[in-house]
């Protein structure tokens, strides 16, 4: 059987399912102090993501890698950097699932409304969902990019409907921003730093090449498809939503597409937009499982993991390294269910979102050193694409704020000895 198994839909639908996943059904929660200019942040996200899908375009066209962000990177600085992305990077993927899994259980709290009133209730069904996704991906790529284009599907109509009548219930007086919105600077870029958290995957069709087929038409295209139909959809999405509920309202709401739906159409509506969220937070948690057994497969396979995440099963599937991840987003999510839902995601996503941009920060000027090490004539127009690109990273890490920066900086320091010790024990068998 090839092993390339991944089309232009599956790779589409597995750029725009990570992305619309949990971050445009929670985010207005998250938003709702910061009004018209969490619009603001919407649009300026929307912007660098476009800019960042025109870097990975352009190094996919240019020669598609297994492993995405950290394989360019290592490609243009070398082990050392290659290493350091990989390793914030698969820390950020398994953070990002923890808090997608707490989205879900989110979203279910409209069927079972005993997961939204225990914290620990919460906590058991996001755990639930994390073993059910690591099990639907351990029966192979082909299960999991199944489940992914049907999960994408289905959760596209309803946001079309809601944006449909949403829009014509739009006051835009809800959108005044509250008291702890602070100045318009500050608020939009906290807006635009947490929004980041929704646009994250516009390199995920990068990670599987090795699955994917033509990879070198495949991979671009479906990059700059998927980040622009989630573009789209999120800035409506969102104005909608915000300009239906009042902000005290849906900074309290455990499910406010739900609510909105509500308001739209009644009881049912608020079932139907409901089930429509978790299936999409699901798929996203599907697409991300896969990629975190993906992404450090390839670096293992690079000898830079440990050659544990490199095995795999009889059907091509990173068995431990699902595992890993599994195990590690359990602990995430068991260690930070006492905040509650809405507090628990934020909380993931302010921790994870950093983590990813500096990845995009090293690949952006991967772009530019790889173009040119080619000796062929660059034109200017992709250099200076990719430093806008690369400007937008540091403005998100400018707008993470102090803690997420220190934290962050932390985790990339505790990776410096993880990687002596790798190369280390890579030399002396070597040797």
């Amino acid at each position: 059987m090839s092993k390339r198994q991944i089309g232009l839909v599956t790779a589409t639908a597995l750029v725009l399912g990570n992305m619309i996943g949990s971050g445009v059904f929670m985010l207005p929660a998250t938003l709702a102090p910061y009004g018209g200019y969490s619009l603001a942040g919407w649009l300026l996200s929307a912007v660098g993501a476009m800019l960042l899908a025109g870097v990975f375009y352009r190094l996919a066209r240019r020669a598609p890698r297994a492993g995405g962000p950290y394989a360019y990177s290592r490609e243009a600085f070398g082990d050392c950097i290659g290493f350091l992305v990989a390793w914030v990077y698969w820390f950020s993927s398994i953070g990002g699932n923890a808090a997608i899994a707490v989205a879900f259980a989110s979203y279910l709290s409209t069927f079972v409304p005993a997961v939204g009133a225990s914290p620990l209730f919460g906590a058991l069904t996001a755990l639930a969902a994390i073993w059910v996704a690591t099990f639907v991906n351990m029966a192979g790529v082909r299960s999991a990019g199944v489940v992914q284009v049907v999960t994408t599907v289905l959760k596209i109509a309803p946001l079309l409907a809601l944006v449909l009548f949403g829009l014509s219930h739009f006051d835009p007086h809800l959108l005044a921003p509250g008291k702890q919105a602070g100045s318009p600077w500050s608020a939009v870029n906290i807006s635009m730093t947490a929004t980041l958290f929704a646009f994250v995957g516009v390199e995920c069709a990068t990670i599987p090449a090795g699955h994917v087929r033509d990879p070198e038409k495949t991979i671009p295209r479906a990059t700059l498809l998927g980040t622009l139909i989630a573009a789209l959809v999120y800035v409506a999405c969102t104005t909608a939503v915000m300009g239906m509920l009042p902000a005290p309202v849906l900074a309290k709401s455990q499910a406010p597409f739900a609510d909105a739906g509500q308001i739209l159409w009644g009881g049912w509506a608020s079932y139907l937009i409901a089930g429509a969220a978790a299936i999409s937070c699901f798929g996203a948690l599907n697409g991300w499982t896969l990629i975190a057994g993906q992404f450090p497969q390839a670096v293992a396979q690079d000898g830079l993991f440990p050659k544990f995440f490199a095995r795999e099963s009889k059907r091509g599937v990173p068995v431990p390294a699902l595992l890993v991840a599994a195990v590690v987003n359990s602990l995430l999510v068991l260690a930070n269910y006492s905040r509650g839902m809405v507090g628990m995601f934020t909380f993931v996503v302010l921790l994870t979102t950093l983590s990813n941009v500096v990845a995009y920060l090293f690949c952006a000027m991967a772009d530019v050193a790889l173009a040119y090490r080619e000796g062929r004539p660059v034109p200017l127009r992709d250099p200076l694409l990719a430093c806008a690109a690369f400007g937008f990273s540091i403005w998100a890490v400018i707008g993470a704020g102090a803690d997420a920066a220190y934290w962050n900086l932390i985790l990339l320091a505790l990776g410096l000895p993880v990687y002596v010790w790798q190369t280390r024990r890579a030399s002396s068998a070597i040797a």
